[in-house]
C-alpha cells in the first residue's frame, strides 16, 4: 500500500504545488488538503508548506492557526500523527502550540532568499531518520519571518533534550537563537524548520543537490515499516 501524505493548501501558500512533488519523488502519493476542511482524508502523515497564509497579516501563521483544518490536525498530531512544518509551515506550528517558541523578523528586516548550509542535530525524528546526526547539508532558504525564538527555560530545554533538529552554519542568516534552524517535538513526530527541503530532491532544481529528499524518504520508510 502506498503511503498517502497530505499538503494543506492555504490562502497565501506557494510551495504546495512543489512539496507535493517532492513527496512523489520520494515515492509516496500527495494528496491534497483545503485549509476549510477538517477532514485529513486519511493520511499517513501531514506537511504545511512554506508561504504567506492569509498574507502573514498580525503575525506570521497567526490566522492560518484558526483554519478549521488545523482542529483535526492539532489533534492528530497529539496522538502520533508525522507533521512537517517547512517555513510558513514552521511557524504555524509554533502558533499552534505544536512547536515551542515562536517566529520574529529578520533580525536585519530583509527577505533572505539563499542557499543555506544546515548541520543535521537529531536524525531521529520521523523526518530525519534518513540523515546523520552531525551530517551536513545545502538547502534553500527563503523568508522574512525566520528569526527563532524561546526563552532561556525553553531553549535549555530544546538542547538538553536533543530536540534542536537543524543548526544554522558558516552564518546565522536571520538572528535565530542558538542558530536553530529547526525542531522536534519531544515525541518526535512533530519537526519543523524554516529552510525548504522541497526545493533541493531533483539535481536540476533549487541548489543542484538533493539534500533535502531524505525527510520525505524517512517519512516513507517509518510508514512502511510502522
Amino acid at each position: 500500500m502506498t503511503a498517502r501524505i497530505g499538503v494543506v493548501t492555504f490562502p497565501g501558500s506557494l510551495d504546495d504545488r512543489d512539496t507535493q512533488r517532492a513527496i512523489r519523488v520520494a515515492g509516496a502519493e500527495p494528496v491534497a488538503l483545503w485549509h476549510k476542511d477538517k477532514d485529513l482524508k486519511q493520511v499517513d502523515a501531514v506537511v504545511l508548506c512554506g508561504g504567506f497564509s492569509y498574507g502573514d497579516y498580525l503575525r506570521a501563521g497567526a490566522i492560518a492557526r484558526f483554519s478549521p483544518v488545523m482542529d483535526t490536525l492539532i489533534d492528530q498530531a497529539k496522538a502520533g500523527l508525522p507533521v512537517l512544518g517547512i517555513c510558513n509551515g514552521f511557524q504555524i506550528l509554533t502558533e499552534a502550540h505544536l512547536l515551542p517558541g515562536g517566529m520574529l523578523g529578520n533580525d536585519h528586516l530583509h527577505f533572505i532568499c539563499r542557499d543555506q548550509k544546515l548541520r543535521v542535530e537529531n536524525a531521529g525524528t520521523a523526518w530525519t531518520s534518513d540523515y546523520t546526526a552531525g551530517q551536513e547539508i545545502r538547502i534553500p532558504l527563503k523568508n522574512m519571518d525566520g528569526r527563532y525564538v524561546a526563552d532561556r527555560r525553553t531553549l535549555d530545554e530544546l538542547e538538553a533534550e536533543g530536540r534542536v533538529a537543524f543548526r544554522y552554519l558558516d552564518m546565522n542568516p536571520n538572528g535565530s537563537l542558538n542558530d536553530i534552524a529547526g525542531i522536534t517535538n519531544a515525541a518526535g513526530n512533530v519537526v519543523g524548520l524554516m529552510p525548504h527541503p522541497e526545493h533541493a530532491v531533483e539535481p536540476l532544481i533549487g541548489t543542484g543537490r538533493t539534500d533535502g529528499l531524505p525527510f520525505f524518504t524517512s517519512i516513507l520508510k517509518k510508514l512502511v515499516n510502522a
